[in-house]
């Protein structure tokens, strides 16, 4: 019987070690190193960490008797675009989000949907039996699809039963941290473990040129559980957004080697599961305060997709000696920096005031191009005066108070005109020919002033 080989594996990064020492040599990270046993010595070692030897077979780049891969449309037209347009076959895609979110919904609704194609797809599930997947099904309406389900939590069991006829075009497993391969003395989860069952998963992926999808664990710092190791051997890593107290959920593409990252596909909760949203700028405009002040609409840019959201900003006089900031959905430094600017360049004091800044149905804005519109909310909620109606803001300031040009301005616009809006303020030096907006370009930020009907904004009075 072959002893056990002991190991000290990085939680980082997943690099194995002979020997404890405080600091990774590979990631730089300190006090990772945990002890791992292995059952099997150095064979078993071999099989996790990919070593072996064997034969390297080369081709040609310029083969033309190879063509693209096709991508598989699962029929979720929001999953696909996700993806930059479908799955390819042989890729593995890593899917987190918090708890309850509706990953699993998700992916079994898009299971049904790719099986009502004439496809077949998998769903192993290592948290639910079959009995209650079906029953979440028949909620869910599902109740007929033809997809195949499992519960089984061991790998070589669920590999074993994908061969021949029951190999699998898609095949879920829900979740990563739930499986576990075999000769390995850790639990389902650990770094050993999930190394081990995503290097087979990768491996059967590309051998059998199956799309495999994983569902993984997040932390309470959003990240996917486990090393980093996981992400970087997987094709793709989508987020699935979304906070319960809102009814709207994100598919969020953060690694794609066969697509655009920051691509997204929004999807609407309700009792029967998710709906695709095919116009996700209603989701975020409130139309019962857009000729408000402290409100400004923004059309920002998620991957190629333009969604308008509104801006709110509200500022009181501080009723004790410090002022308070609260932001929500926004970086709160570049609320620091944007208060800064306007004061330097735009004469608009917060000194005095607390100031809170909101995006509506809490989206998250990461645009740099929404600046623009913060600062006009600001100006706007510091005067007292409503901005001008049906009029979008964007651009990028800088800390000497020029308003610069960001990418994709010709889509934010055309999304603009297209949900209504007769105005926007851009950059100075955008060009866009428009029958139906506007263009009011501007080159400094004080000339938000004007825009917002104060050209010398008064200050709050206690």
């Amino acid at each position: 019987m072959k002893q056990a080989l002991k190991i000290f594996l990085c939680t980082e990064c997943g690099e194995d070690f002979s020997k404890w020492q405080g600091k990774c040599d590979a990631c730089g990270a300190w006090n990772t190193l945990k002890e791992q046993r292995i059952e099997g010595g150095k064979a078993a070692l071999k099989a996790i960490t990919g070593a072996g030897a064997g034969a390297l077979e080369l081709v040609s780049l310029n083969d033309p008797d190879t063509p693209d891969p096709q991508r598989i449309v699962t029929g979720v037209e929001e999953f696909d675009r996700a993806l930059g347009g479908g799955a390819v076959p042989g890729s593995v895609i890593l899917i987190g989000g918090d708890p309850g979110v509706g990953k699993s919904t998700l992916l079994i609704q898009m299971a049904a949907k790719y099986a009502d194609s004439g496809a077949r797809s998998v769903y192993v599930s290592g948290e639910e039996g079959t009995a209650q997947i079906r029953m979440r099904a028949r909620r869910l309406g599902l109740s007929n699809s033809k997809v195949a389900l499992a519960s089984e939590t061991s790998l070589s069991v669920i590999l074993n039963g994908l061969k021949n006829e029951n190999k699998p075009d898609i095949l879920i497993i829900d979740s990563l941290q739930t499986v576990h391969a075999e000769g390995i003395d850790a639990g389902p989860g650990t770094v050993t473990q999930l190394r081990a069952v995503t290097q087979e998963l990768v491996g059967y992926a590309k051998k059998n040129n199956v799309t495999v999808i994983l569902v993984g664990h997040v932390t309470k710092e959003g990240q996917i559980a486990g090393p980093r190791l996981v992400e970087h051997m997987t094709d793709a890593v989508l987020y699935f957004e979304g906070d319960r107290r809102y009814h709207y959920r994100l598919l969020r593409a953060v690694k794609n080697r066969f697509g655009a990252v920051d691509e997204i596909g929004v999807f609407e909760m309700n009792e029967k599961g998710l709906d695709q949203v095919k116009n996700p700028s209603a989701l975020f405009l409130d139309s019962e305060t857009a000729n408000k002040p402290g409100a400004a609409v923004f059309p920002g840019l998620e991957g190629t997709r333009p969604i308008l959201t509104e801006v709110q900003a509200l500022t009181v006089p501080a009723p004790y000696g410090t002022p308070r900031r609260g932001v929500v959905g926004w970086d709160g430094n570049r609320l620091s920096m944007i208060m800064a600017v306007l004061e330097a360049n735009a004469g608009v004091a917060f000194g005095s005031t607390d100031v809170f800044l909101n995006i509506v149905g809490g989206f998250k804005m990461n645009d740099p191009a929404g600046d623009l519109a913060a600062a006009a909310a600001l100006i706007s909620a510091a005067t007292g005066k409503a901005l001008p109606e049906k009029t979008v803001f964007f651009g990028e300031v800088t800390l000497t108070g020029s308003v610069r040009p960001v990418r994709g301005a010709e889509t934010r616009l055309k999304e603009a005109e297209k949900l209504g809006f007769t105005r926007a303020v851009i950059p100075a030096n955008i060009k866009f020919a428009s029958r139906g907006l506007k263009m009011i370009p501007v080159k400094e930020i004080a000339e938000l002033r004007k825009i917002a009907g104060a050209e010398n904004p008064p200050a709050h009075k206690k």
